[in-house]
């Protein structure tokens, strides 16, 4: 099992916690797992990215090479579309649809949703809505972890652990937030598989 995860948006939005949970749930699976962070001007609203890489066997180096990536995942949709490059022909975006508009020339959003819509494989979910009417709008990178969740080949309660293990020093009350997000993006995926 090898599973390369680039995680991508922009400084601010949660992309370093779903990088740890993932890591802690692939831990918790017995898992190897090699990390390497690019942190642009995140304070700014700049690019924040993360390499991930997970293997049943060890891992030789922690950056992921072009045309290799098995999954993006980014919480802003330019963003997502900037890393292409690096994903393999039968590699999947799993994308918020709300733009974080940070530059005077960002991308007309239909073109945007067009070009992520006409990819082979893509999940291209509003988090903001959902994160909002589940939980909490300060949940949205947990509900893109959800909706992440089926292609990562790693179990459900792996990660459910690993969200618990992240948010425990916050209370009961967060865990159980972040868990209601998850779910609510899982449940997204699941039907646009099925559809």
């Amino acid at each position: 099992m090898r599973t390369d995860i680039i995680l991508s948006g922009v400084g601010g939005q949660g992309i370093l916690s779903i990088a740890t949970i993932i890591g802690s749930a692939a831990i918790n699976e017995g898992l190897y797992i090699k990390q390497a962070e690019v942190h642009g001007m995140s304070q700014r609203g700049g690019d924040v990215q993360s390499n991930l890489r997970i293997s049943s066997d060890p891992i030789a180096s922690d950056l992921i090479p072009l045309g290799k990536v098995d999954i993006i995942i980014s919480l802003e949709p330019m963003e997502a579309l900037r890393y292409l490059p690096y994903l393999n022909k039968e590699g999947w975006i799993i994308t918020n649809t709300v733009p974080f508009v940070n530059i005077p020339n960002y991308p007309d959003q239909e073109k945007l949703m067009e070009q992520i819509k006409n990819l082979k494989h893509s999940v291209a979910i509003d988090v903001d809505a959902i994160a909002k009417s589940v939980a909490s709008p300060r949940a949205a990178n947990i509900v893109l972890l959800g909706a992440a969740s089926p292609f990562l080949g790693i179990e459900t309660d792996k990660i459910e652990d690993g969200i618990r293990r992240v948010f425990e020093r916050k209370g009961e009350a967060v865990v159980e937030m972040n868990l209601k997000a998850f779910q609510a993006g899982l449940k997204y995926a699941q039907e646009s598989l099925n559809k």
